[in-house]
């Protein structure tokens, strides 16, 4: 403890205040699902996109919309759908008989936080279209180049049940995503105070209270303080241990990239900081290994038989590597 104690230098109070802020507005609309919140603040922080995956009736979108109204940011939403072409997302050029030229009209991926509700619903040929913009945050368009305006997200949501008119997220596109959050069903309890709540009529209410509480430039200051937090060799090489793992599982078809690995870490970095520390803890990176690794590694076809899924993979990689200490 005394060695942890000694690597405190950042100063995180600012940070802290911001995140419990956020969580507090959003918390009087979201009822329970707190790891949702934690993992969608955190996202931000870390400089990544997000994919929320639930069934319908959860708050994936309501969830997205309340943190994207938690940052005095342009926000952008874009529903997707299997008639949607790229240049519905990225924009497209527009002949001008007045200048006899083409001039570019910007599509609504131009923002700050870009809220794509049922991303799995466009065909590939749109879905690839964000791949540039999601890892370069850039777009090409007729040989042009156009930089986003920092600081730029990816929210995305998606049904896992519903598969009529459905298209399944290229592993390239899934690689790019940060966290994939699940949301889960709410407990019987949380569903009693949500009809409450809606029987009330308070929800309308709370919904207009929700007030901006980063500026982007102060979301800019959080990631540079996060990225500034101390990371142990021997906590990056267990991170590092656990990915690689992945690429050596019998249960596993498909293994996590080199990308993993640096999220495993941004993201150990972001949940630290929220704590009010700045320095990483081995169950940093384990609260977060589930949504880092899930959607980017692919079960065997013999364990997806079994009924195992990608979560109990990541689970047992964990209880097998050694924890550092």
């Amino acid at each position: 403890m005394e060695a942890e104690t000694a690597h405190q230098r950042t100063d995180l109070t600012q940070l802290n205040l911001a995140v419990e802020q956020i969580r507090e507005s959003i918390g009087h609309i979201i009822v329970g699902q707190k790891d949702t919140i934690d993992f969608l603040i955190a996202g931000i922080l870390a400089d990544g996109h997000l994919l929320l995956e639930g069934v319908p009736g959860v708050a994936k979108t309501l969830s997205a919309k309340l943190i994207a109204k938690s940052i005095d940011a342009v926000f952008s939403r874009i529903q997707f759908t299997p008639d949607l072409m790229p240049s519905d997302v990225l924009g497209t050029s527009v002949f001008d008989p007045r200048t006899a030229s083409f001039e570019y009209r910007k599509g609504p991926v131009f923002g700050n936080i870009i809220l794509i509700d049922e991303i799995n619903r466009a065909p590939a040929k749109t879905q690839s279209a964000l791949f540039e913009v999601m890892e370069e945050r850039q777009i090409t368009v007729d040989g042009h180049t156009y930089p986003m305006d920092e600081p730029f997200m990816v929210l995305a949501t998606q049904n896992p049940v519903e598969h009529e008119g459905t298209y399944r997220l290229p592993e390239a596109q899934l690689d790019r995503f940060l966290f994939k959050i699940e949301i889960k069903y709410p407990t019987l309890e949380e569903e009693i105070i949500i009809l409450s709540r809606q029987h009330q009529h308070k929800l309308e209410d709370e919904l207009k209270d929700i007030k901006a509480v980063l500026s982007i430039d102060q979301i800019k200051t959080c990631r540079a303080l996060i990225k500034a937090l101390h990371v142990e060799p021997k906590l990056i090489e267990y991170a590092a241990k656990i990915v690689h793992e992945t690429r050596n599982n019998k249960s596993l078809y498909l293994g996590a990239s080199p990308r993993a690995s640096l999220a495993l870490i941004n993201g150990a970095k972001a949940i630290a900081a929220m704590q009010g520390r700045d320095f990483v803890t081995p169950e940093d990176i384990i609260k977060v290994a589930a949504p880092v690794l899930a959607h980017r590694i692919m079960l065997s076809p013999d364990k997806e038989m079994e009924g195992l899924t990608p979560a109990d993979i990541v689970a047992q990689i964990i209880q097998k590597i050694e924890i550092p200490r």
